[in-house]
């Protein structure tokens, strides 16, 4: 069980970390879009699409947080 749980928050906390960087990038090109004025489609849209990626990553990475707390209680338990 407890290989488990860290192998989980290895995976979501990693996961998340790269999704959130990745939202970043793809927010800072939907910026650059913009300040070149090319349609508003096309930086909303990519702008949009990288805050939800963002958001994804942040909720990975949240929930890695509660796979850690876990395995936190089970090493004070011992």
């Amino acid at each position: 069980m407890k290989k488990k749980l860290k192998k989980k928050w290895l995976i979501f906390s990693v996961g998340g970390i790269l999704l959130m960087g990745i939202g970043l990038s793809f927010l800072g090109e939907a910026t650059i879009l913009k300040w070149d004025e090319v349609g508003f489609l096309l930086w909303f849209g990519l702008g949009t699409f990288a805050l939800a990626i963002f958001f994804a990553g942040l909720s990975l990475f949240g929930q890695a947080v509660v796979f850690k707390s876990k395995l936190d209680q089970k090493k004070r338990k011992r």
